[in-house]
């Protein structure tokens, strides 16, 4: 005889709820498929954090070229050589470090950073310093 609260085997609120607790067979692999779903967007994020970090790069590369180079400039030495020297070669540095007619000098340093994401230009990035020339003159 059957109670009438459904106390069945199988049938019970302990039973029902391990049944919920297991996966059905027909979601299995969903997972896997969800995460190849995501991967393109998680690529691109991660290129494009890679990007800014290149970027960043490329600017301090560009401010310490500048430095070097007003400063080799201002004190009648070669800013173009020092500011090429202090950077790194792979950015291609563009070097402007005349000595200045009063009593400064302002280097400009440009550097080129490659895209790594093919949608998008590549930057150019320009920096200047200015350092009081010597007066030992």
């Amino acid at each position: 005889m059957r109670s009438l609260r459904g106390d069945r085997p199988g049938n019970s609120l302990r039973d029902r709820y391990a049944e919920g607790l297991r996966p059905a067979r027909r979601d299995r692999g969903a997972s896997i498929l969800e995460f190849a779903g995501f991967l393109p967007i998680l690529i691109v994020i991660g290129l494009a954090c890679i990007q800014l970090g290149l970027i960043g790069y490329g600017i301090n590369q560009a401010g310490t070229g500048a430095r070097a180079a007003a400063r080799a400039a201002s004190l009648g030495g070669e800013g173009e050589a020092a500011g090429i020297a202090s950077v790194s070669d792979w950015l291609d540095p563009q070097v402007d470090a005349p000595l200045g007619a009063g009593d400064t000098t302002t280097a400009t340093v440009t550097v080129h950073v490659p895209a790594i994401i093919p949608l998008f230009d590549e930057w150019d990035v320009q920096r200047s310093a200015t350092m009081p020339n010597d007066e030992d003159d």
